[in-house]
C-alpha cells in the first residue's frame, strides 16, 4: 500500500484578494504560510513518511511544499518541479477580481468558466502583463506547450500523462508521494483516481493547505481517502 498526499498550496495573496490567478506567479499570504506549517504538523502527527516530493513551477505551491518538508525535518529532500502540475490557465480572466467579473458577466457564466469540464475562458493576449510567456521560469519549455487559456479538460490532459509516466510506477513500488499543487491540477488528478464523471467534477472543491491522504493499492485502487484537517475538509467524490 502507498500513500499519495495531495496538498493544494496555502492561501496566496491573490486568493486573499479574490483574483483569478492561474499561471501567474504570486506569493503565499501570511495565512497561507500558516496553513503550510499546519499541513506539515498534521503529517507529523499521523507519522507519515514521504519518499518522493513533487510540485509545480509556481512559487505558491513550491513554497508550500518547502515549508511542509522543513517542518517534517525533510528540507533536504529532492523536489521535482513540473509545469504540468501548474494551475489551470484562466486566460483573459487572469488578474481580475472574481466578484467584479461575476457582476459583469453573470454568476452562471463565471461558474461555467470556473467549474465546467471542457469550456475555457477567452484567451489571454500575448502582450498582457500577466502572460506567463515572458516569465523566465518557462525558458526551458517549448512555447507550444504554454497555453493562453485552459479548460479543466486541458489541465487533465497534461496532468495525467505526467502522473502516469513519472509517479505511477513509484506508487506500484509502495512509495509514499506528496504533491503540492493547485486547485484544478489536483481536481484533474482526483478525477482520474476517484473515477469522477465529467458532470460531477464541478462539485469537487479542494481546500488550501489541507493534506488529502489517499491510500492506494498496487493497482492504484483507492482504499480510502481523508483530509487531515477535519475542520476544513470538503466533500470527496469516490466512485470505485
Amino acid at each position: 500500500m502507498s500513500k499519495l498526499i495531495l496538498v493544494r498550496h496555502g492561501q496566496s495573496i491573490w486568493n486573499l484578494e479574490n483574483r483569478f490567478t492561474g499561471w501567474y506567479d504570486v506569493e503565499l499570504s501570511e495565512n497561507g504560510i500558516l496553513e503550510a506549517q499546519k499541513a506539515g504538523e498534521l503529517l507529523i502527527a499521523e507519522n507519515i513518511n514521504i519518499d518522493h516530493a513533487y510540485t509545480s513551477y509556481l512559487k505558491r505551491a513550491d513554497n508550500t511544499l518547502k515549508i511542509i518538508l522543513k517542518n517534517m525535518s525533510l528540507k533536504n529532500m529532492n523536489i521535482v518541479r513540473s509545469w504540468e502540475f501548474n494551475e489551470r490557465h484562466y486566460g483573459s480572466l487572469t488578474g481580475l477580481n472574481k466578484a467584479e467579473m461575476k457582476e459583469k458577466l453573470g454568476e452562471n457564466q463565471i461558474k461555467i468558466y470556473r467549474r465546467s469540464w471542457d469550456i475555457a475562458p477567452p484567451e489571454l493576449e500575448k502582450n498582457n502583463d500577466f502572460n506567463p510567456r515572458s516569465d523566465k521560469i518557462y525558458n526551458n519549455i517549448d512555447s507550444r506547450f504554454i497555453p493562453n487559456t485552459e479548460s479543466l479538460k486541458d489541465t487533465y490532459d497534461r496532468v495525467i500523462p505526467y502522473f502516469d509516466l513519472n509517479i505511477k510506477t513509484k506508487i506500484i513500488d509502495g512509495k509514499n508521494i506528496i504533491i503540492a499543487a493547485h486547485g484544478n491540477s489536483l481536481r484533474a488528478l482526483c478525477k482520474k483516481l476517484f473515477n469522477i464523471s465529467n458532470d460531477k467534477i464541478n462539485e469537487l472543491e479542494i481546500p488550501t493547505g489541507n493534506p488529502l491522504v489517499i491510500n492506494l493499492d498496487a493497482g492504484l485502487k483507492v482504499l480510502n481517502a481523508v483530509y487531515l484537517d477535519g475542520n476544513r475538509k470538503q466533500k470527496l467524490i469516490i466512485n470505485q
